[in-house]
Order: C-alpha cells, then sequence, then structure tokens
C-alpha cells in the first residue's frame, strides 16, 4: 500500500483569514500533500487544517506551516475561549495507510529537533511521543497557557522544553506528537448557563471520572453553553454513547442538546458506529454498505499484481521485514486457524454444549489476530526507528546524551513489541488447546497447527526480545522483560505437554 499520514495542526487565528490563507498556502507548496480540510472558529479564535500525504512530503509541510504561523501569529495579541500556547498551538501526526505509529514518532521527534533549532520556538513531544510520563496528555503540557508558561519556563525545570530554547518568543510554544485518529466534536446546549456546559464537561471526561477516551471543556460559544470535547478512542468510546451520556446529564440541569458540530474531519467508522447503535442493527456486518462493497471489489482485482506479498518482502535483501515480524505473522496464522475452528464447531448439534465456548473462543481469536496482524509492521517500523536513532548527531554531550536516551527508549520500544506478541501467541496456545479438546474432531490436526504456529510465534518473538534486550549497556532496564518472557516460555513448555496429551486422546497421534 501507498504510505500516507495525517497531520491535523492548530493554529491560534481564526478572526484574520488572510493569515491562515498563507498557512495553507504553505503547506500547499509541498508537491506531494492535499489539504482536506479547514475549520475556523472565531470565537475559539482558533484554525484547524488536515492535510495528508507522504511522510516526507507531511513532515515537510508542517515544518512550513509552523514558520509561516510564527511569522504572523502574535500571541501577546491573542485572545480566545479555547486554551493555548503557540502560534501552532499543536500539531500531531495520525497513521493511515502502511505507516505505523512509530513512524509517526519519528517524524514528530526530527520535526520537534528541527523546529527548536532553526526556528527557536521551545517544542514539547506528547500522546505517543512523549519522552515523560506526565506529558503524555496535552492538558498536561499545556497547563497555564501561553501566559503561565511564559512566566515559568525559564526557572521551572518541569517546564524545560524537549527541543528548542528554555525561553518563550512571541509565537509561544508548540506541542508536537503522534496519536490515533481524534473528533473533535462539540455539543451545545439549549441554555447560555456555562457553568452547566462545565459541569456536565466534568461529569464526562475521563480526567474527573467519567468516560474514558473523552476530553472536555464547558464553554460560552455564540450565545449558547457548549461541552466542547476531544474523543481520543472512538472504539472504544463511541460517540453515540457520548452524546447519550450528556443528553442525560443535561436533564439533570432542566436542559437539552440544541445540537452538534464536528472541528475538522471525523472517519466513516466513527459515524458508521454511532448508526449501527441507534438502530441497534445488532447483525450489521461494514460489508453490507454500499460504498464498502464497491470499493473492496475494485481494489481486491487489482492488489495482488501491484503489492508483493509479505513472503516476497521476507525474501528481499532488507533488513526489514525480518525475523520479529516473522514471529508475528506466525502468529496472526495461528489466531486464524484457530478461529476457523471454532467456526466449524460452531452449530453443530453433536458440540452444542461447548457452543457458547466456541463463539468466546472465536472473537477472541479474531480479536487475537488483528493484534498479531499488526505487529508484523509494527516490528519492522519499530527496528527502522532505532536504527534511525544510530544518525542522530552527537557532536556535542548535550547531543551524546539525548542520542543515548534515543537509543534506549528505541530498543526497549524495539523489545516490547515482540514481547507483546509473545503474550498474544500464548493467548493463542491456549485457544488453541481449548478447540483441540473441545472442538470439531475433524479439524483436530487444523487445532494442533495453530498450536504450532502460535509456538513457532512465541520462539521467534523471545529470540527478538532477548537480542534488544542483551544489546542495552544498562540491562537492568529490560530485566522485567526477560522475567515475563521466562514465565511465558515455561506456560508454553506446559501448553504443549498438555495438547500433546489431547491429541493422544482424540487424535490417535
Amino acid at each position: 500500500m501507498n504510505q500516507l499520514i495525517e497531520c491535523i495542526p492548530n493554529f491560534s487565528d481564526a478572526r484574520r483569514p488572510e493569515v491562515i490563507d498563507q498557512i495553507v498556502a504553505a503547506i500547499q507548496s509541498v508537491s506531494d500533500v492535499k489539504v482536506l480540510d479547514r475549520s475556523s472558529d472565531l470565537d475559539h479564535n482558533r484554525t484547524v487544517l488536515t492535510f495528508v500525504g507522504t511522510p516526507a512530503g507531511v513532515e515537510e509541510a508542517a515544518f512550513r506551516a509552523i514558520k509561516t504561523a510564527a511569522e504572523l501569529i502574535d500571541l501577546d495579541q491573542h485572545t480566545g475561549a479555547h486554551p493555548r500556547m503557540g502560534a501552532t498551538d499543536v500539531c500531531p501526526f495520525v497513521p493511515l495507510s502502511d505507516v505505523s505509529m512509530d513512524e509517526c514518532v519519528a517524524i514528530a521527534q526530527r520535526l520537534g529537533q528541527r523546529v527548536g533549532s532553526e526556528l527557536s520556538i521551545p517544542v514539547y513531544l506528547y500522546e505517543a511521543a512523549a519522552t515523560r510520563p506526565e506529558r503524555t496528555n496535552l492538558e498536561n503540557v499545556r497547563k497555564g497557557q501561553y501566559e503561565g508558561i511564559k512566566a515559568e519556563i525559564e526557572t521551572n525545570p518541569e517546564r524545560k522544553p524537549d527541543f528548542g530554547p528554555a525561553k518563550l518568543p512571541k509565537a509561544g510554544a508548540t506541542v508536537i506528537g503522534a496519536r490515533n485518529p481524534l473528533v473533535a466534536f462539540n455539543i451545545y446546549l439549549t441554555t447560555d448557563d456555562v457553568d452547566i456546559a462545565k459541569k456536565i464537561a466534568k461529569a464526562v471526561r475521563q480526567s474527573s471520572g467519567g468516560l474514558r477516551y473523552v476530553k472536555g471543556l464547558g464553554l460560552l460559544v455564540d450565545g449558547r453553553a457548549q461541552v466542547s470535547m476531544n474523543l481520543t478512542n472512538f472504539r472504544e468510546t463511541p460517540i453515540g454513547r457520548v452524546v447519550e451520556f450528556i443528553r442525560r446529564e443535561a436533564q439533570r440541569y432542566g436542559v437539552a442538546i440544541h445540537h452538534s458540530e464536528l472541528v475538522g474531519l471525523i472517519p466513516q467508522e466513527a459515524l458508521v458506529d454511532a448508526a449501527v447503535w441507534y438502530t441497534q442493527l445488532d447483525q450489521f456486518d461494514k460489508e453490507q454498505i454500499l460504498e464498502s462493497r464497491l470499493f473492496s471489489a475494485s481494489t481486491a482485482s487489482n492488489s495482488a499484481d501491484t503489492y508483493p506479498s509479505f513472503i516476497e518482502e521476507l525474501a528481499a535483501p532488507t533488513p526489514t521485514p525480518g525475523g520479529g515480524s516473522a514471529g508475528a505473522y506466525a502468529g496472526a496464522m495461528g489466531a486464524g486457524l484457530v478461529a476457523m475452528v471454532a467456526g466449524l464447531t460452531i452449530g453443530k448439534k453433536k458440540y452444542a454444549e461447548f457452543e457458547a465456548e466456541m463463539q468466546a473462543i472465536r472473537v477472541v481469536a479474531e480479536k487475537l489476530r488483528k493484534e498479531l496482524t499488526q505487529a508484523v509492521d509494527d516490528d519492522a517500523s519499530s527496528f527502522e526507528v532505532l536504527m534511525a536513532t544510530f544518525k542522530l548527531p552527537k557532536e556535542t554531550e548535550e547531543q551524546k546524551s539525548k542520542r543515548n536516551s534515543a537509543i534506549m527508549q528505541a530498543t526497549l520500544n524495539a523489545a516490547h513489541i515482540p514481547l507483546h506478541v509473545s503474550e498474544d501467541a500464548v493467548k493463542v496456545m491456549e485457544l488453541a488447546l481449548k478447540c483441540a479438546q473441545h472442538g470439531n474432531v475433524n479439524a483436530i490436526s487444523d487445532s494442533m497447527s495453530g498450536f504450532a504456529m502460535a509456538r513457532a510465534s512465541l520462539t521467534a518473538a523471545g529470540y527478538n526480545v532477548k537480542i534488544n534486550i542483551n544489546s542495552l549497556e544498562d540491562k537492568s532496564a529490560g530485566e522485567k522483560m526477560l522475567t515475563e518472557l521466562a514465565d511465558l516460555e515455561k506456560q508454553a513448555d506446559e501448553l504443549e505437554k498438555e495438547i500433546r496429551q489431547v491429541m493422544q486422546d482424540r487424535g490417535g497421534l
């Protein structure tokens, strides 16, 4: 597939369209990117742009946009309802197609270093690119906004940026990171009482005990109380659930939802999920969408001739994909076989007593198959990121320190991914054992094959955990991973003994 990354920078201006025009022009000056959306809010005095393109193109376009915004926006003169800390307030990268989160993190790091050194703008990394746990959440980084950070950045070590000077220019500071797709979603209430919006926002947001993956603020916009939200994982907390939660909370205060709005773009999947939930289409399959069926039909006929298979990529004389990816692929095959055996058991009268168990196994196996399939790319990407850290500058002591820290973090991540594969592989082995015990006996060899694939996955992934941890100068940072891996290998040994006995009892081998 073609590599595609989305970038959604937020700029602290909306009341001067000529300024946003120049920022958009800077983005469009890069040939292999395309601007998809421009959304400005006068009350927030904030503009959100959405553009997509190749990794190199998006990275360059983001730099040009940040540079242009810094030249045109003065935070000392800025006012608006929305919290802000910089001319380019936040600049996240989102993987869309054939790109891993690790690659987006690497882009965020490179861009942050360039913005800090060439533009003298302090840069903080957030979300998946965060260098400190407390900087994962944007609201923690932006606490105090431009004025508060300006007062503390030179004296408070906690405010020291990841890149750039510890001094705030008129362009403020910029937060750069990598994250999953986010839905910016606002709900307006039938009241102008902003205190009600603030109470509802407090109830719905995760940080104060509300719904997971929801961030929220209560604001007054266009004379109407608004609950302004970011939904950071629409799959785990769907839009429909958020809307109904707010509808119920609003009723407590004798008000209702007036209307809602999107800021920027939304994945189609999020809207489909909401429609399915509200219409109670319990047996819905996304392939029932006409456009989805048309798209899959048009692309299937071309994919085999256009893209090399994973096996061909594995055989190519390149460092990636390698053994770690192969291990994840084997695990995905094992999970696929388990799902197949469960499916061949479901609906058979002979195995009616195990119907519920097989239904559950099939669901879990499918989830594991998807995770392990994603790990094929994640493992390759983590190794590429690790190789990139060795190319970081090391002329000064500060550069050496940052380089060493980046190498250690990238190495630990390169070990964490195969460790997660190992965990999933053991889960597949457990499911394969259950299928061998209670599943369709005519498919018992498939249960065994699924187990064998998962065992091979564990072995290959384990090699990659060990080689990465052993490459660290300070191996203590990876001791916990090695201990976890050893425990998984012991579990696998016990599971193998059990399934061999089951094969003898049911299969005659």
